[in-house]
């Protein structure tokens, strides 16, 4: 299990755990004032974005080319903090990770 470090769209600060191989998306669209993750982690949606603390961005696995097109096209995106949390799996590496769940659009 990986603690996460959450931040929702009330300004909670949360602390969550999440198993292993799972994406991040999936603890966090259970939380109150997490998302909804419309298209269920398939990247085709930015409704999973999350904002992601800079010392940790380089902990993550470089963004695909669909991610990046949807992020680019959201009103809220963030160079280099912004994150779809579906395309995120949770590893050991990324036990004490902090973001914020993005604002809705």
């Amino acid at each position: 299990m990986a603690k996460i470090h959450v931040t929702d769209r009330e300004g909670r600060k949360l602390e969550i755990e999440a198993k292993e191989g799972l994406t991040l998306m999936e603890p966090l669209r259970d939380i109150a004032g997490g998302f909804e993750a419309l298209c269920g982690g398939m990247c085709s949606c930015s409704t999973c974005q999350v904002f992601v603390e800079p010392q940790w961005t380089g902990k993550l696995p470089k963004a695909k080319d669909d991610e990046m097109e949807l992020l680019e096209g959201s009103e809220v995106y963030r160079p280099g903090q912004s994150r779809l949390a579906c395309q995120l799996r949770v590893t050991p590496d990324l036990d004490g990770i902090v973001l914020t769940i993005a604002p809705e659009e």
